[in-house]
């Protein structure tokens, strides 16, 4: 079968979590971009079918979502089972679906710490545990976890985060190891920060704690999340075959080696 080097993962089908804006919303465009069917999986009512068509007219893939509190097992069992139902098959994973709440460690409440991990950490647990009997019964499946460049730095104000994400990196190391004998592949993309909406507000709004964060960047700026999701694209696609267990930083140099 000739290879369609401009859409190297057509036929493919790829769940992308928190897909409705910022980076998840990017990762979906550049996956469909390069032929992929997308199922979003967003708790945004207002904005997801938004996104949806967006990405159907632009990229003319098959484009279905899934509203969620994607922190629950039940969530994720029902956001793989209408990806089954929809597609016929699950090919990539990409947990992008998260947000913490950044702050001192002590200034957190037992609320704001349960929701850090409930967004990061659960979400994965979930979604992987969902997805993998699908794949594995395939032989063929990508689970790419976006984490957190703060879990080598370690950053200010991002103890919290740190727990719920360095939890994001560590499963996949766990999986690429038990499943190392199959075609399945468990990697994690850690950027640093990325010029979001939100990162632009709090460049405008509060300037010195924005250049305090990309102080440590010697880039001297935030990743473009199109940079980020040029490298999920890479290890979603069949050129990363034997790239697994692996946590590649986007991160401007502010982590080496």
């Amino acid at each position: 079968m000739t290879e369609n080097l401009s859409q190297p993962l057509a036929g493919q089908v790829a769940i992308v979590s928190g897909a409705a804006q910022g980076i998840g919303k990017v990762l979906a465009m550049d996956l469909a971009r390069r032929g992929a069917n997308v199922m979003l999986g967003d708790m945004s009512a207002d904005i997801l079918p938004e996104t949806s068509q967006e990405i159907r007219e632009l990229h003319g893939v098959q484009v279905a979502t899934h509203l969620a509190d994607l922190s629950t097992e039940q969530a994720n069992e029902d956001l793989v089972a209408a990806t089954l139902n929809t597609f016929g098959k699950v090919d990539i994973l990409v947990n992008n679906a998260g947000g913490g709440v950044i702050l001192p460690f002590l200034e957190h409440t037992p609320e704001t710490l349960e929701t850090t991990i409930n967004r990061n950490l659960w979400t994965v647990i979930w979604a992987c545990r969902a997805a993998l009997p699908s794949m594995l019964k395939q032989n063929y499946g990508r689970i790419i976890n976006i984490g957190a460049d703060s879990v080598r730095n370690g950053l200010w104000d991002h103890a919290a985060y740190n727990a719920a994400k360095g939890g994001v990196h560590g499963i996949i190391t766990g999986l690429a190891r038990e499943y190392a004998e199959t075609p399945l592949t468990f990697n994690v993309v850690a950027p640093c920060a990325v010029r979001t909406q939100q990162v632009d507000d709090i460049k405008a709004s509060m300037p010195e704690l924005y250049e305090k964060y990309i102080s440590v960047i010697p880039k001297g700026r935030p990743a473009e999340m199109q940079e980020v999701a040029a490298v999920v694209s890479f290890l979603a696609g069949a050129e990363a075959s034997f790239v697994t267990g692996q946590v590649i930083s986007v991160n401007g140099g502010s982590t080496m080696l």
